[in-house]
């Protein structure tokens, strides 16, 4: 028999949400946020609501800037940045790392295609439940894509930075299909 402390850390390493955790799931409210950013080694005031404005945001979490998977990560949504904003959608990265180090992540693994956000007192991430379970100073690997209506479209949760873009970019696709005539 496997014991639960074994099922616990290998659900755990396997990214798999555990017991208390539970993301916002698809048709909740998006809570809003102001917070800074950089974008390209520049800082500047990140809004939310200010975005939706302009069309669906792709909001994602991550661990830890300059990590091997959040530095995969971000590179992947540099790559697929022109497909995201031809869908009319916009992408933020959010980690709880400080402004001065993601200045420097905005440059190198964003490649200055997208903003990362600054959360170090971990607002936002609690309020989008993203913290992670086994180390709670840390966000999860969690990508939402919000309408522009201020509503969750998709929610993803993996530690592996595979397939995050992907279906983040099938849920903005699925946001401009219109509607089948009757």
């Amino acid at each position: 028999m496997i014991s639960m402390r074994v099922l616990v850390a290998i659900l755990a390493l396997a990214g798999l949400p555990l017991s208390g955790q539970a993301a916002l799931d698809v048709g909740e409210a998006a809570p809003d946020f102001t917070t800074v950013a950089a974008l390209d080694g520049k800082e500047f005031r990140y809004r939310l609501s200010e975005s939706l404005t302009k069309g669906p945001v792709v909001l994602y979490f991550y661990p830890a800037a300059f990590s091997v998977g959040c530095s995969i990560e971000a590179h992947a949504f540099a790559e697929a940045i022109d497909q995201f904003a031809a869908e009319g959608a916009t992408v933020i990265g959010v980690s709880a790392d400080d402004i001065d180090v993601l200045k420097k992540f905005s440059v190198k693994s964003c490649q200055g295609k997208f903003p990362v956000a600054a959360d170090p007192g971990m607002d936002i991430i609690k309020s989008y439940d993203a913290a992670l379970n086994t180390r709670p100073e840390y966000a999860n690997r969690i990508t939402y894509v919000i309408a522009p209506g201020g509503k969750v479209a998709l929610q993803y949760t993996s530690l592996n930075p595979e397939g995050h873009i992907a279906k983040a970019l099938a849920a903005v696709r699925r946001l401009r299909q219109k509607p089948p005539a009757r």
